[in-house]
């Protein structure tokens, strides 16, 4: 299982859970298995085209994901985190 930290915004999906065990071989398989238990969370990282929404940001331990078929493993960390804005 991979360990999936999940921002603050996000935590209403996931019963208040900031971090979580998921299973997949991707990010991408990672995110249908957490969308599987906490239905709509998948849909707030990820558009329609399947790529992570311009105010998300996913890294696989520390490192910028830019493709959620980027492949995971069981000892990796993957953190989503929404992007900050302002003016």
């Amino acid at each position: 299982m991979v360990q999936v930290f999940i921002p603050s915004q996000l935590t209403s999906y996931t019963d208040g859970a900031s971090r979580l065990l998921a299973a997949g071989a991707s990010i991408e398989q990672v995110l249908d298995d957490l969308d599987r238990r906490f239905p709509g969370l998948k849909f707030r990282v990820i558009d329609e085209q399947d790529r992570i929404r311009r105010h998300m940001r996913i890294f696989r331990n520390g490192d910028r994901a830019q493709d959620i078929r980027l492949p995971v493993s069981e000892a990796d960390e993957v953190l989503i985190f929404g992007a900050l804005s302002g003016g």
